[in-house]
């Protein structure tokens, strides 16, 4: 009977945030209201506050839920060979699956809503970036460390090299959503900013190929 509670009880706190998150992502922190989200999750009021104490704690949860969901890119960034002949095929195969998982619409709306509510709750928009693509940023700087010390890239400083990375391929198309409200960009579009953006890092951070000694006829 207990473990038959239990499960009711997850279930209904499920709802709850998958409604807040719609709720949230449509009319805005603000706009939000718990009676709202009761309605959309089709329980009483007096239940979300059972679950969640208030709105700002509700939607602290559904914000930082999110960073979660970076692992998947950090095991992709972890898994770059060190290996010369395919460095500029794998850097834009992560290039692209980069630019998939940050441009996605629901993405781009909570990274809004974040940087919409950032005056009013700094210490959540500063978690969400620091457990989320802080980290990515991180683990792509050691992997640039890791491949300088190949002999493949040359980076100084990798936490710099990084953000370069990150920046040639998300600048345009995040920046478009940001001020548009919705993706302005198509599938095309992202191969060329990936393949693109790799070509131009690669010609700022890849390290030269020994020249080959020209031979002379005796």
């Amino acid at each position: 009977m207990e473990a038959k509670e239990q499960g009711r009880s997850a279930r209904k706190r499920q709802a709850i945030t998958e409604a807040a998150t719609k709720a949230f992502m449509e009319q805005g922190y603000a706009g939000t209201s718990m009676d709202d989200i009761a309605k959309l999750a089709a329980v009483s009021k007096q239940t979300v506050y059972k679950h969640f104490a208030d709105k700002e704690k509700l939607f602290a949860e559904i914000v930082l839920a999110t960073a979660d969901r970076i692992d998947g890119m950090i095991d992709l960034v972890t898994g770059i060979p060190a290996d010369a002949d395919t460095l500029e095929e794998n850097l834009t195969r992560l290039a692209c699956q980069f630019l998939n998982a940050l441009t996605q619409p629901q993405v781009l709306q909570l990274r809004r809503l974040v940087i919409a509510n950032a005056d009013a709750f700094p210490g959540l928009g500063a978690s969400w970036y620091e457990q989320g693509f802080e980290r990515v940023l991180a683990t792509l700087a050691a992997t640039f460390e890791r491949l300088t010390g190949h002999g493949l890239l040359r980076c100084d400083e990798p936490l710099l090299a990084a953000n370069h990375f990150s920046g040639l391929l998300l600048w345009i198309p995040v920046n478009k959503a940001m001020f548009h409200g919705s993706p302005q960009h198509t599938e095309a579009d992202l191969d060329h900013y990936a393949v693109t953006g790799v070509r131009a890092f690669l010609a700022a951070y890849r390290r030269p190929l020994p020249d080959t000694p020209q031979q002379t006829n005796p």
